[in-house]
């Protein structure tokens, strides 16, 4: 897999679409909600582009005034996890992060996806908070956080 990590662009959004259908079985975005995340919203989206296949993609909202920026979607494609894309893709997150002068990183995650849970433990991020009935089906989730290093 020749995986090139890259901004995302707003012809992206049909492949965008697929891969939200294809990795998650709900709390899924909608067309026109990856549309506002592409063209309206304080946000940056990476793709993780396999030859013009897209297997992966994260996208940070940052807030005006706020130095923390939330991981708000990530989605590794089925047939890349345990690939190592999960990681490449969250550190190349976390130095756009840095780059918006963020000094930590916050998100949520379903409390029974280990594996994501187990990715982000080892990429330093701790539990911060419990958050019952958190997913449109009834799942708990939890709130994570992670101080970046801003380089001088």
């Amino acid at each position: 897999m020749a995986v090139t990590l890259r901004q995302a662009r707003p012809q992206d959004l049909a492949a965008l679409y697929r891969l939200e259908q294809v990795a998650f079985s709900g709390d899924r975005f909608s067309r026109r909600q990856l549309w506002h995340l592409l063209n309206r919203a304080h946000a940056e989206t990476l793709v993780a582009d396999d030859e013009g296949r897209l297997m992966g993609y994260g996208t940070l909202l940052f807030r005006r005034g706020s130095r923390r920026a939330r991981l708000y979607s990530f989605c590794v494609h089925p047939e890349a996890r345990g690939s190592g894309l999960g990681r490449q893709l969250l550190e190349a997150l976390e130095r756009v992060a840095v780059n918006h002068d963020a000094e930590a990183l916050g998100l949520e995650v379903r409390a029974d996806n280990r594996v994501a849970l187990g990715l982000y433990r080892r990429m330093g991020f701790r539990l911060e908070r419990w958050l019952e009935d958190y997913y449109e089906d009834g799942c708990a989730g939890w709130q994570m956080s992670k101080p970046l290093a801003l380089t001088a």
